[in-house]
């Protein structure tokens, strides 16, 4: 079941984040707030541009979880090796490092949207996943 919700929706808890990046490197990446309940190789979705996407969480240089990219699916997040659309996305908006972004908390743990501030977006919400793989395979016998 799939339901639409605005980011100004008093359920949606939104946070202020900076576009930073890896060490000394150009490669962009967001820094989760630490009340965000990410822990790193998590696989989570990040909705840009009323698209929802797959991304990992990586733990930073500072230990703190960061989000580097955003793909088609679980398996292209997990190797990063397909067309990333967070850059894709911040090409797009032209967003530049120390630049302020709002993270949306669609489903905690499970399900983000980023904005530009000022801007105001609608999103797709779906249920997450009851149980894990192993819970399932577990059912079948």
């Amino acid at each position: 079941m799939a339901d639409r919700i605005a980011s100004d929706h008093e359920t949606v808890q939104t946070h202020r984040v900076t576009l930073g990046t890896a060490g000394r490197t150009s490669r962009p990446e967001l820094a989760l707030p630490e009340s965000i309940d990410a822990s790193d190789g998590d696989i989570v979705r990040l909705t840009l541009d009323g698209r929802a996407y797959y991304a990992l969480v990586e733990a930073g240089l500072d230990g703190t979880a960061h989000l580097r990219g955003a793909f088609e699916n679980a398996r292209l997040a997990r190797e990063g090796d397909d067309e990333n659309r967070l850059l894709d996305w911040i090409d797009d908006t032209g967003v530049e490092p120390g630049r302020s972004l709002l993270l949306d908390v669609l489903s905690a743990g499970y399900h983000y949207g980023l904005r530009e501030p000022g801007q105001r977006a609608v999103y797709t919400v779906h249920e997450p996943p009851q149980g894990s793989l192993s819970d399932i395979a577990d059912s079948f016998g």
